[in-house]
């Protein structure tokens, strides 16, 4: 295996991280900062709000997005296996 090979799956590996995990990470603080604004307004400082609104968000992200992120890492790994096999 050649260093530049082994840079590009590296290189590869976190684009993949990224744009599986992307999702989740700005909607979840997109809710985060308008609970945070909401509970600022009306004094409200209970933290299981926030935490159960990004819970949510998060499920319900897993849940529509799954498919497309279940295939996005199996396209990777097969990549990668072939890879390995050649």
């Amino acid at each position: 295996m050649d260093i530049t090979l082994a840079m590009d799956l590296v290189r590869e590996a976190v684009g993949v991280a990224l744009k599986l995990a992307a999702p989740m990470l700005v909607l979840s603080m997109v809710v985060g900062v308008v609970v945070a604004i909401f509970q600022a307004v009306t004094q409200i400082h209970e933290q299981s709000i926030g935490f159960m609104l990004k819970l949510t968000v998060v499920i319900t992200v897993l849940l529509v997005g799954g498919g497309w992120m279940l295939e996005s890492l199996q396209d990777y790994t097969y990549r990668i296996f072939a890879l390995i096999a050649s």
